[in-house]
């Protein structure tokens, strides 16, 4: 039987474009003027000379604990889900920040 879940892989790819995409990422690698903060390589994509740099996570990268919170909080269970117009949406929005 085929699961009902989105795969983890489909998860982790999205939240990997959202932080290659991100602002965060833009302005780190401009405030390191594109050069490696512990050799000092810089970034170049000349023929033949091509260096690459990436933005590393300092504290750490927990993916399973982040794709845990998505499946928990933002692609629960059908049953923790509901159908609602896009005004009633909003009220109910608006009653739980209340809470």
């Amino acid at each position: 039987m085929k699961s009902q879940r989105t795969p983890r892989s489909t998860i982790k790819s999205a939240l990997r474009r959202l932080f290659l995409r991100s602002k965060e990422r833009s302005s780190a690698l401009k405030r390191d003027e594109y050069k490696c903060q512990r050799c000092g390589k810089k970034q170049s994509r000349t023929k033949g000379k091509e260096v690459y740099v990436e933005c590393h996570h300092v504290n750490g990268m927990d993916w399973q604990r982040l794709i845990d919170l998505v499946y928990d909080r933002l692609l629960c269970h059908k049953e923790e889900l509901e159908t609602l117009c896009k005004e009633c949406h909003k009220k109910q929005g608006l009653n739980n920040d209340r809470k």
